[in-house]
Protein backbone atom coordinates (compact mmCIF):
# COMPACT_ATOMS: atom_id res chain seq x y z
CA UNK A 1 0.00 0.00 0.00
CA UNK A 2 1.44 3.05 -1.08
CA UNK A 3 2.54 6.14 1.49
CA UNK A 4 0.74 9.09 0.60
CA UNK A 5 1.06 12.48 2.03
CA UNK A 6 -2.62 13.42 4.02
CA UNK A 7 -3.85 16.86 3.72
CA UNK A 8 -3.84 18.78 6.93
CA UNK A 9 -6.98 18.41 8.42
CA UNK A 10 -6.96 22.36 9.13
CA UNK A 11 -6.24 25.28 7.62
CA UNK A 12 -2.20 26.18 8.08
CA UNK A 13 -3.16 29.11 10.23
CA UNK A 14 -5.64 27.31 12.32
CA UNK A 15 -3.45 26.33 14.88
CA UNK A 16 -1.74 29.93 15.75
CA UNK A 17 -0.68 31.58 18.02
CA UNK A 18 0.40 27.68 19.58
CA UNK A 19 1.88 26.30 16.36
CA UNK A 20 2.55 28.86 13.35
CA UNK A 21 1.40 28.71 9.94
CA UNK A 22 5.21 28.03 9.20
CA UNK A 23 6.03 25.36 11.49
CA UNK A 24 3.30 23.42 9.29
CA UNK A 25 4.16 24.35 5.75
CA UNK A 26 7.93 23.03 7.00
CA UNK A 27 6.98 20.31 9.36
CA UNK A 28 3.95 18.84 6.88
CA UNK A 29 5.08 19.58 3.54
CA UNK A 30 8.62 19.07 3.68
CA UNK A 31 9.56 16.61 6.75
CA UNK A 32 6.18 14.50 6.40
CA UNK A 33 6.12 14.71 2.52
CA UNK A 34 10.23 13.21 2.81
CA UNK A 35 9.35 10.44 5.16
CA UNK A 36 6.41 9.14 2.31
CA UNK A 37 8.65 9.84 -0.09
CA UNK A 38 11.68 7.63 1.28
CA UNK A 39 9.41 5.23 2.75
CA UNK A 40 7.94 4.38 -0.46
CA UNK A 41 11.09 3.62 -2.26
CA UNK A 42 12.26 1.24 0.60
CA UNK A 43 8.99 -0.45 1.10
CA UNK A 44 9.09 -1.35 -2.70
CA UNK A 45 13.27 -2.15 -2.38
CA UNK A 46 12.19 -4.38 0.59
CA UNK A 47 9.47 -6.14 -1.62
CA UNK A 48 7.06 -4.58 0.98
CA UNK A 49 5.08 -2.27 -1.51
CA UNK A 50 1.70 -4.23 -0.99
CA UNK A 51 1.74 -4.48 2.86
CA UNK A 52 -0.15 -2.50 5.07
CA UNK A 53 1.66 0.71 6.61
CA UNK A 54 1.24 -0.94 10.54
CA UNK A 55 2.58 -4.24 9.42
CA UNK A 56 5.72 -2.32 7.60
CA UNK A 57 6.38 -0.56 10.77
CA UNK A 58 6.43 -3.84 13.00
CA UNK A 59 8.04 -5.89 10.54
CA UNK A 60 10.82 -3.36 9.81
CA UNK A 61 11.40 -2.78 13.03
CA UNK A 62 15.28 -4.09 14.15
CA UNK A 63 15.71 -5.93 10.75
CA UNK A 64 15.33 -2.82 8.07
CA UNK A 65 16.50 0.46 10.30
CA UNK A 66 16.07 3.30 7.35
CA UNK A 67 12.60 1.65 6.37
CA UNK A 68 11.40 1.38 9.60
CA UNK A 69 12.86 5.23 10.32
CA UNK A 70 10.49 6.63 7.23
CA UNK A 71 7.50 4.46 8.02
CA UNK A 72 7.66 4.62 11.49
CA UNK A 73 7.59 8.89 11.41
CA UNK A 74 4.84 8.47 8.36
CA UNK A 75 2.34 6.66 10.85
CA UNK A 76 3.13 8.59 13.82
CA UNK A 77 2.60 12.01 11.56
CA UNK A 78 -0.42 10.90 9.76
CA UNK A 79 -2.13 10.59 13.74
CA UNK A 80 -0.21 13.42 15.21
CA UNK A 81 -1.99 15.98 12.40
CA UNK A 82 -5.06 14.44 13.90
CA UNK A 83 -4.21 14.65 17.46
CA UNK A 84 -4.37 18.38 17.30
CA UNK A 85 -7.41 20.93 15.98
CA UNK A 86 -8.43 24.40 16.32
CA UNK A 87 -9.42 25.44 20.69
CA UNK A 88 -8.31 21.63 21.06
CA UNK A 89 -7.00 20.96 24.56
CA UNK A 90 -7.99 21.23 28.18
CA UNK A 91 -9.09 19.53 30.96
CA UNK A 92 -13.01 18.60 29.02
CA UNK A 93 -12.34 14.75 28.03
CA UNK A 94 -14.82 13.12 26.86
CA UNK A 95 -16.79 11.13 29.26
CA UNK A 96 -15.52 7.09 28.53
CA UNK A 97 -12.33 9.06 28.21
CA UNK A 98 -12.31 10.98 31.23
CA UNK A 99 -13.16 7.22 33.30
CA UNK A 100 -10.06 5.85 31.91
CA UNK A 101 -7.61 8.88 32.46
CA UNK A 102 -9.48 8.53 36.15
CA UNK A 103 -8.59 4.99 36.90
CA UNK A 104 -4.96 4.34 34.98
CA UNK A 105 -3.43 7.75 34.86
CA UNK A 106 -4.57 9.15 38.52
CA UNK A 107 -6.48 11.54 36.58
CA UNK A 108 -6.18 14.47 34.27
CA UNK A 109 -3.96 16.67 36.30
CA UNK A 110 -1.50 13.61 37.01
CA UNK A 111 -2.01 12.61 33.10
CA UNK A 112 -0.85 16.39 32.09
CA UNK A 113 2.23 16.19 34.44
CA UNK A 114 3.45 12.79 33.37
CA UNK A 115 2.77 13.50 30.02
CA UNK A 116 4.34 16.47 29.45
CA UNK A 117 7.15 15.49 31.92
CA UNK A 118 7.32 12.00 29.11
CA UNK A 119 8.04 14.66 26.34
CA UNK A 120 10.71 16.95 28.56
CA UNK A 121 12.47 14.15 29.20
CA UNK A 122 12.82 12.31 26.06
CA UNK A 123 16.78 12.69 25.18
CA UNK A 124 16.65 14.02 21.65
CA UNK A 125 14.78 13.30 18.67
CA UNK A 126 11.66 11.39 19.59
CA UNK A 127 8.03 11.37 20.91
CA UNK A 128 5.41 11.02 24.23
CA UNK A 129 2.15 8.90 23.90
CA UNK A 130 -0.57 7.83 25.83
CA UNK A 131 -1.05 3.84 24.59
CA UNK A 132 -3.16 1.06 25.84
CA UNK A 133 -1.30 -1.32 26.71
CA UNK A 134 -2.11 -4.82 28.32
CA UNK A 135 -5.78 -3.65 28.27
CA UNK A 136 -4.67 -0.15 30.53
CA UNK A 137 -3.66 3.62 29.85
CA UNK A 138 0.53 4.09 29.85
CA UNK A 139 2.24 6.70 29.28
CA UNK A 140 5.33 5.88 27.40
CA UNK A 141 8.18 8.05 24.96
CA UNK A 142 10.08 6.56 22.56
CA UNK A 143 13.32 7.85 20.58
CA UNK A 144 13.47 9.24 16.67
CA UNK A 145 10.52 7.20 14.87
CA UNK A 146 9.79 4.53 17.70
CA UNK A 147 6.08 4.49 18.69
CA UNK A 148 4.18 2.41 20.87
CA UNK A 149 3.18 -0.35 18.21
CA UNK A 150 6.29 -2.00 18.28
CA UNK A 151 6.31 -2.46 21.93
CA UNK A 152 3.14 -4.10 22.28
CA UNK A 153 0.73 -1.19 22.77
CA UNK A 154 -1.51 0.91 20.34
CA UNK A 155 -0.92 4.38 20.64
CA UNK A 156 -4.32 7.03 21.40
CA UNK A 157 -1.85 10.37 21.60
CA UNK A 158 1.35 11.17 21.01
CA UNK A 159 3.44 14.66 20.70
CA UNK A 160 6.25 14.86 18.47
CA UNK A 161 8.77 16.29 20.62
CA UNK A 162 11.69 16.48 17.45
CA UNK A 163 12.82 19.85 17.27
CA UNK A 164 11.75 20.58 13.95
CA UNK A 165 7.85 20.22 15.50
CA UNK A 166 8.54 23.56 17.92
CA UNK A 167 11.65 25.52 17.02
CA UNK A 168 10.48 27.97 15.00
CA UNK A 169 7.84 28.86 17.30
CA UNK A 170 9.77 28.21 20.80
CA UNK A 171 13.06 27.57 20.23
CA UNK A 172 14.85 25.77 22.69
CA UNK A 173 11.93 26.19 25.01
CA UNK A 174 10.57 22.21 24.59
CA UNK A 175 8.41 22.43 27.76
CA UNK A 176 6.19 25.55 26.98
CA UNK A 177 5.38 23.97 23.42
CA UNK A 178 3.89 20.73 25.38
CA UNK A 179 2.26 23.21 27.56
CA UNK A 180 0.77 24.72 24.50
CA UNK A 181 0.16 21.48 23.17
CA UNK A 182 -1.42 20.26 25.83
CA UNK A 183 -3.43 23.34 26.99
CA UNK A 184 -4.67 24.44 23.93
CA UNK A 185 -4.27 21.89 20.78
CA UNK A 186 -5.09 18.30 21.96
CA UNK A 187 -8.08 17.04 19.99
CA UNK A 188 -10.17 14.85 23.06
CA UNK A 189 -12.30 13.09 20.11
CA UNK A 190 -9.58 12.02 18.12
CA UNK A 191 -7.72 10.20 21.02
CA UNK A 192 -11.51 8.91 21.83
CA UNK A 193 -11.55 7.27 18.60
CA UNK A 194 -7.80 5.95 18.58
CA UNK A 195 -8.71 4.96 22.45
CA UNK A 196 -12.25 2.47 21.38
CA UNK A 197 -10.36 1.34 18.59
CA UNK A 198 -7.76 -0.20 20.70
CA UNK A 199 -9.87 -1.36 23.44
CA UNK A 200 -11.99 -3.49 21.09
Amino acid sequence: MAFTLPELPYAYDALQPYMSKETLEYHHDKHHQAYVDMGNKLAGDAGMADASLEEIVKQSFGKNQPLFNNAGQHYNHIHFWKWMKPNGGGKALPGKLQTAFDSDLGGYDKFRNDFIEAGKGQFGSGWAWVAVKDGKLAIMKTPNGENPLVHGAEPILGVDVWEHSYYIDYRNARPKYLEAFVDNLVNWDYVLERYEAAAR
